[in-house]
């Protein structure tokens, strides 16, 4: 996955090297080069953007809020969605198809009070109180989607339970949403009495089985490549930058001769499916996506691939003796999570198998809800960006949060 999208940036670097023609950004759609709050107020949406939300390890996190939607209309006491994103995404994930089709958008317009979060590392929460993400980068950076579980989810969950004075909310998580909440939820059991129902799209927690050939390539070398990382120096991979937005709004819009290749790296990122990917949208996802994220987050999930299990982080057999007490690392207590899951997943899915939402499922004590995508090309990224995604999924994700 990640080596293919560097070498679509490097074979395509050389065509910047001069000044880009400015007739190569005509025709593009309207939403390219807005962020998430500049897309909320495009549609003429009510936003609000929450920063500066502390953890307990001090990083600086900032959500985006939709209080309410067009088709709804303001309201007291409206039951509150709060949405979080995949990894090297951000809470454009949930508005960057429009009203029509982005998760966030029909929620709000639905009666909910929608909540979009931001995990430290990406372009809304690159701060912390004392460290600075290029200067104190070897330290900025030093985190894995277990932090993201243990810290900055329930700092996000605890400032929107006060500002809205609920006691719970639902909760839907996409990919690593959904692996930070399980991390959440088994190390901080009480955060599972602050949650109606969580839903969980392309839920990720085993890995042994999934079939992304890069992913599995990189599991293959993760001991070399955390060594070579920290070597070099490389400790945010793929942050948001202009260059690659550049590279979205003329390789990848409609009329391009390369926007099959961009079609492509999707596939290999979630698996093949040509039928439910909007081409004209990609250079509306590159807009904001990809968001950055700490290597060690893909060196961790490397690591869950490699060992079949569901743990914390694998530092090497000293650093895991006195972090951990132990040579390996701890896998997390699934019995924990108590709060009421759904899981919704699909056959096509690169990163999240079947046989590995099925073994996951069977351990976890209050699953409620379990649903295969019916349509057999539907892969990991369908759940936000699929043609179909509202008849395929999103309305049975609304039927579970009326029953909730």
């Amino acid at each position: 996955m990640l080596a293919v999208i560097l070498l679509l940036i490097i074979s395509t670097s050389c065509a910047f090297a001069q000044p880009i023609d400015q007739d190569l950004f005509d025709d593009l759609h309207p939403d390219v080069g807005l962020n998430v709050v500049e897309l909320i107020q495009r549609y003429k949406y009510p936003v609000e953007s929450h920063g500066n939300i502390k953890t307990e390890d001090g990083y600086l996190l900032e959500m985006q809020r939709i209080p309410y939607g067009l088709k709804s209309g303001p309201a007291e006491n409206k039951p509150v969605v709060f949405l979080m994103h995949g990894i090297i995404c951000s809470a454009a994930d949930w508005v960057n198809m429009g009203p029509e089709k982005s998760l966030a958008f029909l929620l709000a317009d639905l009666g909910y009070d929608v909540w979009m979060g931001n995990a430290r590392g990406t372009t809304w929460s690159r701060k912390h109180i004392s460290l600075d993400p290029v200067e104190d980068k070897a330290d900025f950076w030093e985190f894995s989607w277990n932090e993201i579980g243990e810290y900055d989810l329930p700092a996000m969950i605890d400032y929107v339970l006060s500002y809205t004075r609920q006691e719970n909310l639902y909760y839907i998580g996409h990919s690593q949403g959904t692996t930070s909440f399980y991390v959440m939820c088994s190390e901080k059991p009480a955060y599972n009495n602050k949650i109606r129902v969580m839903v969980a799209l392309a839920p990720i927690a085993y890995m042994e089985n999934m079939e992304n050939p890069l992913l599995r390539f990189l599991a293959a070398f993760d001991d070399t490549l955390e060594f070579l990382a920290k070597l070099i120096g490389i400790h945010e991979f793929l942050p948001n930058t202009e260059f690659l937005g550049s590279i979205g709004k003329v390789f990848c819009k409609d009329g391009a001769i390369f926007q099959e290749v961009c079609a492509g790296v999707i596939f290999l990122i979630g698996g093949f499916d040509s039928e439910q990917l909007n081409r004209t949208m990609i250079p509306v996802i590159m807009t904001n996506t990809p968001a950055g994220a700490a290597t060690r987050q893909f060196l961790h999930y490397a690591q869950e691939i490699n060992s079949g299990e569901f743990r914390k982080y694998d530092f090497g057999l000293i650093q895991n003796l006195i972090k951990y007490g132990s040579v390996s690392p701890p896998s997390y207590n699934i019995d924990k999570i108590t709060a009421k899951v759904a899981l919704f997943y699909a056959k096509n899915d690169w990163l999240a198998a079947t046989v590995d939402v099925d073994k996951f499922a069977k351990q976890l004590p209050n699953m409620v809800y379990q649903y295969l995508i019916p349509f057999d090309k539907f892969n990991h990224l369908d759940f936000l960006w699929a043609i179909d995604v509202i008849p395929l999924a999103y309305n049975y994700v609304f039927d579970l949060l009326r029953q909730y």
